[in-house]
């Protein structure tokens, strides 16, 4: 069931809705509980077995790490992570041996429980924040149960820290300028996700079917995915954080106009944030992140021809945290090598960038540095969205060659023409301003207004859903 269509719309959340505001305090967190196992088993019949056994295990697990046991957090980690491994990983495990040591081991070809990267993500930090001493255990069974299972970020994050939402768990009361901000940030997902995503997810599902392209048709393809992938993932975000708000939670924001960034690491501080802020909380620093001096090293080591001096030795363990928390990373988002590759990608630039070219990137005009992140960023997608390295390469190839099938086509000018409109909407979306010119007509006496967008926006969605069979989100599959 997802957050785009008509059945969620109409049959699940409009009487959830309802029969929340109706209930008494002490019934809203068990009826939440229970709608998000629905809402869970409405798609995973089978795997809400696996989501429930997730909640038992890390609630009784939460009051054993209280008393700092180095073992059950031990326990805890290979547990929640064998899950997601077993679930996630095993088959690009056994294809991998099986392609490197020629063996024939036969695939689990077991089906990926929807969300199990976000909700096992949230168990850890629960987890590790319990053994840290950094929060409390959650006692209530059923609030932690609301905690890892609500439905609004079950599914595609963004990936709620405990910590963050530990108060609201025993009180969010329904309050109408809450559920009145909800709808609003809801209906403006929810646009990004049905009118400009799905519009733009046709062009890029033609452009990669047609094989052959010219230069510009291939360009035309892959800026249509790097705009369908941020309009897919941030209006999901957007739903789910409006979503929150209609039951009384406060999310943390996800995307902050990544599109605008100015470097690459200004981007990764602007995209996911939940994500990265993960990984630097529970990988990162615990690595030692960037505060590894020389003094961590006594002696200069000699390898071959390398002599390491404490400095250098202090510089290469900070590169190899940077390095192996982006091959994490990418690993994160899927199981194959071209997600590794995805990650690596970005690791070896983010330290290109620490070392060489942020400060150079601070004197130059804004539009060229954001040039240079987006070139970047729109490469980096062709990584991302194929289905291999070979399928990577051919594309990338179709974007810096002319020669072959020439500058451009009639196909091209074809679907250019076609899409045109709805790319410069969601290129001057992807920006602050449509947001500053909403807040600033919304302000004061026609703050009233928004609601009213909002119902607008809501109805020709609905319109769209009602015609459209074309319904895809992207990261269902993480």
């Amino acid at each position: 069931m997802v957050f785009s269509s008509l059945l969620f719309l109409f049959y699940f959340l409009a009487p959830l809705i309802l029969i929340y505001a109706l209930v008494p305090k002490k019934f809203k967190n068990p009826l939440l509980f229970a709608a998000s196992l629905f809402f869970y088993a409405w798609g995973e019949p089978t795997y809400v077995l696996l989501m429930i056994f997730s909640v038992f295990f890390n609630y009784v697990m939460g009051f054993l790490l209280k008393n700092k046991s180095k073992a059950a957090l031990v326990f805890t980690c290979v547990v929640n992570l064998g899950l997601l491994g077993v679930f996630k990983y095993a088959d690009f495990f056994i294809s991998t041996v099986n392609s490197v040591v020629r063996t024939n081991f036969p695939l689990l070809r077991l089906a990926l429980p929807i969300g199990i990267s976000f909700y096992t993500f949230q168990a850890l930090s629960y987890c590790i924040d319990v053994y840290r001493g950094k929060t409390k255990v959650q006692k209530s069974f059923v609030s932690f149960g609301l905690y890892l299972s609500l439905f609004p970020q079950l599914i595609a994050g963004p990936i709620v820290r405990y910590d963050d939402v530990a108060l609201q768990l025993d009180n969010h009361p329904m309050r109408i300028s809450l559920l009145s901000d909800g709808i609003v940030r809801f209906c403006s997902g929810l646009a990004k996700k049905v009118l400009i995503a799905n519009n733009v997810g046709q062009l890029w599902e033609i452009t990669n079917a047609s094989g052959e392209m010219s230069m510009l048709g291939a360009w035309l393809g892959i800026i249509a995915y790097t705009i369908q992938i941020y309009y897919d993932f941030s209006g999901y975000s957007d739903m789910a954080i409006g979503l929150g708000k209609m039951f009384g939670f406060e999310f943390c924001e996800n995307f902050n106009y990544p599109y605008i960034s100015k470097s690459i690491t200004e981007f990764w501080r602007r995209w996911h944030i939940s994500l990265s802020s993960w990984f630097k909380e529970y990988v990162y620093i615990p690595l030692g992140g960037s505060r590894i001096s020389a003094e961590k090293y006594k002696k200069t080591v000699n390898i071959g021809p390398l002599c390491l001096t404490p400095e250098k030795r202090a510089s290469l363990r900070r590169n190899l945290n940077i390095f192996a928390v982006w091959m994490l990373t990418g690993l994160w988002h899927g199981a194959g090598m071209n997600f590794i590759a995805w990650g690596i990608y970005y690791g070896v630039l983010l330290i290109i960038e620490k070392k060489f070219l942020l400060k150079r990137l601070e004197k130059i005009p804004a539009f060229l540095s954001n040039f240079y992140t987006m070139l970047i960023v729109i490469i980096g997608w062709v990584f991302f969205a194929s289905v291999d390295f070979s399928a990577a390469f051919s594309y990338i190839g179709s974007m810096f060659n002319f020669a072959d099938l020439g500058l451009s086509d009639t196909m091209f000018l074809y679907r250019f023409f076609s899409y045109w409109f709805v790319i410069l909407v969601a290129i001057i979306g992807a920006t602050p301003l449509p947001k500053r010119i909403f807040e600033k007509i919304t302000r004061g006496k026609l703050y009233w207004l928004r609601p009213v967008l909002a119902f607008v926006l809501l109805i020709v969605c609905v319109a769209y859903l009602v015609d459209d069979t074309y319904n895809p989100f992207l990261y269902f599959r993480f």
